[in-house]
């Protein structure tokens, strides 16, 4: 297994490296430049607009630009901002743990609740509870994210219980003691884990659901009953290990998806995460903040689908991977 991570790391490395070429170019194919939007004030001069563009490199050729936003990369300096003049790392360092905490507490909770949703409806199949969460859920697929968000915003706005916006009081935080801050904090996190628990459930317990179905009616699982093992041995024991195998490569692909998933919730809710820091340096055009949201991106992607491989080897040991 350590020789399958290394391998894989090693594998990474002209992974990352090609994404990066691919979405230099393709953001610096796009018309225009970081400044465009400044010419259009008459009180802002051509050579001042041509001093901004020496200043950041943009007047050099687009492999000079690449080769010097790439060595700064590997010393962790991944260029300054255009819309925000400040160093990117700075901002995504004050972004970065608002989007973590956020995302993560909103995937666990989506598994902690489809996983023994989706048992519990293949357990009883065709009975009152199931056709209750089939339902439930049918409808939460068909929802879009962007419709959820505005309907906890309706719901937030007209009952006054939860703020609709932001990540904590802007006015009185401050002068907040621990417990009133922490309760606070809860509060504003309320409807964007909320959405995103709602657009993300419905989906893992069907698939939860059809796969614990397949495996229950495999002869291994009759044999077990027949053996007289407990109900409960036969499903968490030896049928949920089987069942939850394709829900782990999933979890991969969701766990790498923790950025791009939460940014339309992030727009929507005005949440300062790195996802609306990611839409908003894509519509200025800042080239530096969006290389380096798409490495984060692109690193997480890796990282998560390796994690995935390994945690499958864990739960089935059928699984070997050959280095």
């Amino acid at each position: 297994m350590l020789k399958y991570i290394a391998k894989r790391a090693l594998q990474a490395v002209p992974l990352v490296i090609g994404i990066t070429i691919i979405s230099f170019i393709l953001i610096q194919a796009a018309p225009g430049d970081p400044f465009s939007e400044l010419s259009q004030n008459p009180q802002i001069s051509e050579q001042t607009l041509q001093d901004l563009r020496v200043r950041f490199g943009f007047d050099r050729p687009l492999v000079i630009q690449y080769l010097k936003w790439f060595w700064g990369m590997l010393r962790l300096d991944f260029g300054y901002s255009t819309s925000y003049h400040i160093p990117v790392i700075t901002l995504i360092g004050q972004r970065l743990f608002n989007t973590l905490y956020l995302a993560v507490i909103s995937l666990v909770l989506t598994w902690a609740i489809a996983i023994p949703i989706g048992i519990y409806s293949a357990r009883h199949q065709y009975q009152l509870g199931d056709r209750i969460f089939s339902v439930l859920t049918f409808i939460g697929m068909s929802l879009p994210t962007f419709f959820v968000a505005f309907l906890f915003i309706y719901v937030a706005s007209h009952t006054t219980w939860l703020p609709t916006g932001g990540v904590r009081d802007p006015i009185y935080f401050d002068m907040m003691s621990p417990l009133e801050k922490t309760w606070d904090l809860f509060r504003h996190l309320l409807i964007p884990i909320s959405v995103l628990v709602a657009s993300s459930v419905a989906g893992l317990v069907r698939l939860m659901r059809g796969n614990m179905l397949d495996v229950l009616k495999l002869p291994y699982v009759t044999t077990a009953r027949a053996k007289g093992l407990s109900e409960f041995k036969v499903i968490y024991k030896h049928a949920l290990r089987n069942a939850v195998n394709p829900m782990i490569t999933i979890f991969g692909y969701q766990l790498s998806g923790l950025l791009s998933g939460v940014a339309l919730t992030e727009a929507i809710l005005s949440w300062p995460g790195l996802g609306r820091l990611m839409l908003d340096a894509v519509l200025k055009q800042d080239v530096y903040l969006v290389m380096a949201t798409l490495v984060i991106s692109s690193c997480l992607l890796i990282i998560s689908n390796l994690f995935a491989d390994i945690l499958l080897a864990v739960t089935d040991p059928r699984v070997r991977y050959q280095s």
